[in-house]
């Protein structure tokens, strides 16, 4: 006779099952069975964040640093709710979490019971797929499903809700050992008659260019798409999401494009003859105006996901597969050893006019301070950042060589989000050094978690780029709204040396250049988390600027 389990006990024996070592989370009434057995267990780490957001934000960094499923477990109603900023978060950047939430039990469900909330209503829209479990009978294939889900075809985030009648109920279903879901089949494969359409147009291209997203990082495909690149000789440029996809040293590299992207990138794009997109969906703030993108070229897109192809831009070949095997079928397909030395050249020219810059006079600016932590920690780190000017310099001026090493919310631009993500990164990663860059304005949003890092001693280094404004929201209106300030000046802002120190963390403050350099090396020295305000010129802009609605060609640049 097979022993029955709880439903708590499933819970518990499906993460030992599928290889989960860290959940993030918060306990409450409602999940108090899965705590309780929890206490029990050595193999699973439970890291107490000190709010739920972080808790879904610690998971979303943990998976992008590892490539493994983050996980994330919080009580019902407020629990679930404060969950949403969280997955809507990896929803919009594919990221794979399971997000298990409590919930009333089943015959309360409706009638608005304490800490009650409809989270798979309220998640339906942000979640790949969400699950309101009514059986413990169906609890184990449920679970099974969640991760099966989350982790393949175009990865997301999926959401477990789980009443509390539920958790004490028993069952003896067994846990399965595969899935097979009849609707959900990705198509890793690519269409073979497709590739060789794509490269037929890649051998014939004089001008093209390789436009490379965050598919490349979560497929795996880094390598493939470095010997695609040497093999046809072109050259490659990638999103925010893409950054050290392609190791940003190589000669081939054109850094980033897009809004803030580099100047020879956008040119790149809007001259070439073929942009071969690969993982990339085609977001506003990479195309600019629309009509005006890519104007002379051709498109191939490549893509898991079929619902992405052709959805923002006309697509010439859609090819619908993983980026990793397309790829290697490309480099088998294509002739390669193509010079196209007169394009190289016109490159080379834009690279040498319109290199990344900014004026070193008066006070420390936040972009010196970004090229010092590349070169103290030598390119290796992990750097997650919050969401604005921070991270935009944090892309420019940072140099990423390798995937999994830049850590930021792209799709949704989620303030608060990179002090919690750079504790889960490096909680999954702690053989690296973890950065998170920060401004004043989002580190405010989850400062709570300094007690996180100090509770687990998890060493991150925090540099706040201090101007005392909310810095992007301040730019658009200096250069859209004749500088009309409006709510984006951050006075009352707390001494964050002093903060820091409340919690028992290192705090280091910095004002001039000949500063930054010592005290990021003694940051490094300290073997907990560190704090360093660096306060920066109060108006510097992040330039090259793409405004709204614009042409990738009208570009506002800072310096003449």
């Amino acid at each position: 006779m097979k022993k029955k389990r709880s439903g708590a006990e499933i819970i518990v024996e499906a993460l030992l099952k599928e290889g989960v070592e860290v959940i993030f989370g918060y306990p409450g009434g409602a999940v108090i069975p899965i705590y309780d057995v929890l206490y029990k267990v050595k193999e699973i780490k439970h890291v107490l964040t000190r709010h739920e957001q972080a808790a879904a934000h610690a998971a979303d960094g943990y998976a992008r640093a590892t490539g493994k499923v983050g996980v994330c477990l919080t009580t019902s109603g407020p629990g679930a709710t404060n969950l949403v900023t969280g997955i809507a978060t990896a929803y919009m950047d594919s990221i794979p979490i399971i997000a298990f939430t409590g919930q009333v039990p089943t015959s309360m469900i409706g009638n608005d019971a304490f800490q009650e909330a409809n989270i798979t209503g309220i998640t339906y829209s942000i979640t790949k797929h969400n699950y309101l479990v009514k059986d413990v009978d169906e609890l184990p294939r449920i679970v099974k499903e969640a991760f099966y889900i989350a982790t393949t075809g175009r990865k997301g985030p999926v959401l477990v809700d789980l009443p509390k009648d539920i958790l004490t109920g028993k069952t003896d279903a067994p846990y399965p050992e595969e899935v097979k879901i009849r609707s959900y089949n990705p198509n890793y494969k690519g269409n073979l008659k497709q590739i060789k359409k794509a490269a037929k147009l890649i051998d014939d291209s004089e001008r093209p260019v390789i436009y490379a997203g965050g598919g490349i990082i979560s497929s795996g495909a880094s390598e493939e798409l470095l010997r695609f690149a040497h093999h046809t000789n072109i050259p490659v440029t990638t999103t925010l999401m893409g950054l050290g996809g392609f190791p940003e040293d190589d000669p081939l590299s054109l850094k980033m494009l897009g809004m803030h992207g580099t100047r020879y990138a956008n040119y790149a794009i809007t001259e070439a003859d073929l942009v071969i997109a690969v993982g990339a969906r085609f977001d506003d703030r990479i195309t600019g105006k629309v009509s005006q993108f890519a104007p002379h070229a051709k498109i191939i897109h490549i893509d898991i996901d079929p619902t992405s192809i052709s959805k923002s831009v006309r697509v010439d070949v859609p090819i619908v597969g993983d980026a990793k095997d397309i790829l290697s079928k490309l480099i088998s397909c294509t002739k390669g050893d193509r010079k196209r030395k007169a394009w190289h050249k016109r490159i080379e020219e834009w690279k040498r006019k319109y290199p990344l810059r900014y004026d070193k006079d008066g006070d420390l600016k936040p972009q010196f301070v970004v090229e010092k932590i590349y070169e103290v920690t030598k390119g290796e780190a992990i750097i997650a950042t919050e969401v604005g000017q921070n991270q935009m310099w944090a892309a420019q001026f940072y140099r990423y060589t390798k995937p999994r090493t830049f850590i930021s919310s792209g799709g949704l631009g989620t303030m608060g989000y990179g002090f919690p993500a750079s504790i889960g990164a490096q909680i999954g990663r702690p053989d690296k050094v973890v950065f998170d860059i920060a401004g004043d304005g989002s580190f405010q949003m989850n400062i709570q978690e300094l007690a996180t890092a100090v509770r687990y001693n998890v060493p991150v280094k925090v540099a706040i780029l201090n101007n005392g404004y909310l810095g992007m929201v301040r730019q658009w209106q200096q250069l859209f709204y004749q500088s009309r300030y409006s709510e984006v000046e951050l006075s009352g802002s707390p001494d964050f040396v002093k903060v820091a120190e409340a919690y028992g963390v290192k705090g280091i403050r910095v004002t001039r250049p000949e500063e930054v350099e010592p005290a990021l090396r003694k940051a490094l020295s300290i073997p907990g988390p560190v704090v360093l305000d660096f306060i920066v010129a109060r108006e510097e802009n992040v330039y090259p600027m793409v405004p709204a609605g614009a042409a990738l060609t009208q570009m506002i640049e800072g310096l003449a």
